[in-house]
């Protein structure tokens, strides 16, 4: 099973969301521990090991580290604001 890591700015991001929405976003992280790369999952170009699941209206970013089984949350917001 991976563990599960924050960069410091995607926690800041994620505990200032909603708590509706940081819920559905804490159940797809569970889920990521066990299949990193679950069906709906996209690659992002130009980025390498890096990923992004949407929970409703908001997007997570995130690197798979399989050599230590981690991974790594780098980014999460809002559809709109979550690729600037």
């Amino acid at each position: 099973m991976y563990q599960l890591g924050f960069k410091p700015n995607a926690l800041r991001d994620f505990e200032k969301l909603p708590r509706a929405a940081q819920r559905r976003i804490a159940a797809k992280l569970e889920g990521l521990r066990e299949q990193p790369f679950p069906p709906g999952c996209k690659k992002l170009e130009g980025m390498r090991d890096t990923w992004r699941i949407r929970a409703g209206d908001y997007r997570v970013v995130y690197q798979v580290h399989q050599g230590v089984l981690l991974i790594l949350v780098v980014a999460v917001g809002h559809r709109r604001e979550i690729y600037r």
